[in-house]
């Protein structure tokens, strides 16, 4: 089944382009079928881009997906028109009502910054509770899952002396999990951040169970059972150019970066990257999304009642 999002979300004509499913409300009222509530907290500066990049890997599941697009209240948005905003985002607060089968964190531009220094973190710390409650599955990523092993379990980050940037090899630690149906024994994974969550500080917390993880880059993903809840540290939803437009904004800034490590062919930032990530990306959502599909109550109110 096909993802369904606005037919006017700038996400939509790309998705139809690229090959991936979508389908209108028109459409979508006319199967008699609960297509699964996914819900994808977007605090990126370029809110477009990130809408797409999980809009696809959402939408290559075999099963209805209905995506709503929400955005934090107590923050403005710098690099997204405020009509795009008003079209197709709802804030928190409009939407703490609803039960969501799958909710999605993205990471944010302030992973340097102190947890409690972020303009809007008392904001995150109540839609992380609610998570509890009103969500079946959260999948963290990158400053989002950091924020989200902090606030539950006091794991702290750690400012790295310069930025993890480059696509990296990263182990499959547990072949059996539902998350990693389908993983080779080793992947590349992009990576961009200033900051990490170390292994001997998970270790302290019982029920994490790390999943996958860099020789060089350390913990990529953890899965936490008794919240249902997935951190994943890197980008495995980074477009072939993402590294390239981040490595040639700061180029262009004269802010010191070192080329992306293992991503331009030949070390040659003339050439065009090669994605080696794509499969594993879609392998990824697509078991969150069947693990979701197999466990989640099909009465929606019933979410967070066994917590």
């Amino acid at each position: 089944m096909p993802i369904k999002i606005p037919d006017t979300l700038p996400a939509f004509q790309t998705l139809v382009n690229e090959g991936v499913r979508v389908m209108t409300e028109t459409v979508a009222v006319r199967q008699d079928i609960r297509p699964l509530q996914i819900g994808l907290l977007n605090l990126m500066p370029n809110k477009i881009k990130t809408e797409i990049q999980m809009a696809r890997l959402v939408g290559a599941s075999p099963l209805q997906v209905e995506l709503s697009l929400i955005r934090v209240g107590g923050h403005k948005a710098k690099n997204t028109s405020e009509e795009h905003l008003l079209s197709f985002y709802e804030t928190w607060e409009e939407v703490r009502h609803r039960k969501f089968d799958g909710f999605i964190i993205t990471g944010a531009p302030v992973e340097t910054l102190d947890y409690e220094d972020v303009t809007y973190w008392n904001e995150m710390q109540r839609i992380l509770d609610w998570t509890v409650t009103n969500v079946h599955s959260t999948l963290n990523v990158c400053w989002g899952a950091m924020a989200a092993i902090y606030h539950f379990h006091g794991v702290p980050k750690h400012l790295l002396k310069e930025k993890a940037f480059g696509v990296y090899r990263h182990v499959n630690l547990k072949p059996s999990s539902v998350y990693l149906t389908g993983f080779s024994d080793d992947f590349g994974v992009p990576v961009s951040r200033w900051t990490e969550v170390r292994r001997a500080d998970v270790a302290k917390v019982p029920g994490l169970e790390i999943l996958m993880e860099s020789k060089e880059m350390g913990i990529c993903l953890i899965h936490e059972n008794a919240g249902n809840r997935l951190y994943m540290f890197n980008h495995v939803e980074y477009d072939s150019t993402s590294l390239a437009d981040e490595y040639f904004r700061d180029v262009d800034a004269g802010v010191p970066i070192k080329m992306p490590h293992d991503y331009f062919p030949h070390n040659d930032a003339s050439l065009p990257p090669l994605n080696r990530w794509r499969s594993h990306a879609h392998l990824f959502f697509g078991n969150w999304i069947n693990e979701i599909y197999q466990t989640t109550p099909y009465d929606l109110e019933e979410i967070g009642n066994d917590r």
